[in-house]
């Protein structure tokens, strides 16, 4: 399989973001890892393995990203107000040099798929939502979507509302949720098993946000799966697989 690993650096990161291509040809796919997680985490969990038909017969180009979770909303010493502004650090590095590097590396792509894992589900969806422009379909796998439940604290304000899907999708209204409607497909897939409800959240957080996304009629699927589906890399890896083929 083609594989090349890149850094690439951005102000105020405290070390470059790692990028890892795999593939030649195809849709680009965006990987965010799990909570605090880099880049290798989802070759090393298996996920690129799960995917690997897709990659070598080219109907994708999947890009493993790093998080920044560390100095954003896992940093539990600050406030959540003050995680959501250090999250715009990560959203800049996303938007102003990760995806110009994708858009060189596979020219006149039909938009870019964003997929996650746990936290990395809540960054798949966050950035498909508020730039469908760039990301049209987002694959969450045990997401959670609420930043003020990540043992949130202190007085929260715009910067968290603005990263709050729960928040901003039931805020949305006139031509933005009319555009929204038109431009992004959601689809968020969540087990019934060990870790899914406590202490994650993620199996009520997917029913909210398809709840709000329902109320305002955003195109979305919720794919909930069994009692013995875990909130686990073995299950992440059945879900992507039987997945991500729809999309590319």
């Amino acid at each position: 399989m083609d594989r090349e690993q890149v850094e690439i650096n951005a102000e105020g990161l405290d070390h470059p973001g790692t990028v890892i291509r795999y593939g030649h040809f195809g849709r680009p796919v965006i990987a965010f890892p799990s909570e605090a997680g880099r880049a290798w985490d989802y070759e090393n969990s298996g996920m690129v393995e799960a995917v690997r038909s897709l990659v070598e017969e080219g109907r994708i180009k999947l890009y493993a990203v790093d998080s920044f979770d560390h100095l954003s909303w896992s940093n539990y010493s600050l406030p959540t107000e003050d995680r959501a502004h250090r999250h715009r650090i990560y959203e800049n590095w996303i938007l102003n040099h990760v995806v110009p590097m994708i858009d060189a590396d596979s020219p006149g792509h039909q938009g870019i798929v964003t997929t996650g894992c746990s936290m990395g589900g809540y960054h798949a969806v966050n950035f498909a939502l508020k730039r469908a422009d760039l990301f049209p379909v987002a694959i969450s796998l045990s997401g959670n979507f609420d930043p003020t439940s990540w043992r949130g604290w202190g007085e929260t304000g715009e910067a968290t509302y603005l990263n709050n899907p729960l928040a901003y999708v039931a805020g949305a209204s006139g031509d933005h949720l009319q555009w929204l409607r038109s431009a992004v497909q959601v689809l968020i897939v969540v087990g019934e098993g060990a870790f899914e409800v406590h202490p994650t959240k993620s199996l009520p957080g997917a029913r909210a946000l398809a709840d709000v996304l329902a109320d305002k009629g955003v195109p979305h699927q919720l794919d909930i799966w069994g009692h013995d589906s875990a909130h686990d890399w073995p299950w992440w890896r059945k879900q992507i697989a039987y997945h991500l083929p729809r999309f590319c």
